[in-house]
């Protein structure tokens, strides 16, 4: 009923850019929050950026001044903006929402399928 597919990953060289985009589609009556988790080989997943609804977005501490998270409420979309990335930054990014299917319940966790970033020279 509802899905998550992410778009933008691929190679970058260290120091370059990448952004990641994810749009959220099917039943949905509103998304209380959206972000990217990531998870390195042989390491446990990370929340990598986070943002409310009206509130303010949270980063991990290994990406806060080179990540930027964004929200488009009118596409049902979040965006990562990812710039001076590095080696360790390689990792598949996965997007989550917390999302109502109807006024009457809370909001229910999503995930899309994830996408691979590496960052090599």
């Amino acid at each position: 009923q509802v899905q998550l597919v992410e778009s933008g990953g691929g190679l970058v060289q260290p120091g370059g850019s990448l952004t990641l985009s994810c749009a959220a589609s099917g039943s949905i009556f509103s998304i209380n929050a959206m972000g990217w988790y990531r998870q390195a080989p042989g390491k446990e997943r990370e929340l990598v950026a986070h943002i409310i609804s009206g509130g303010t977005p949270s980063y991990a501490s290994s990406v806060k001044g080179r990540f930027t998270i964004s929200r488009d409420s009118a596409k049902n979309m979040v965006y990562l903006q990812m710039n001076s990335l590095k080696p360790e930054d390689t990792a598949v990014y996965s997007c989550y929402a917390d999302i109502m299917t109807t006024p009457y319940r809370g909001g229910m966790d999503y995930w899309g399928k994830g996408i691979s970033v590496t960052v090599s020279s």
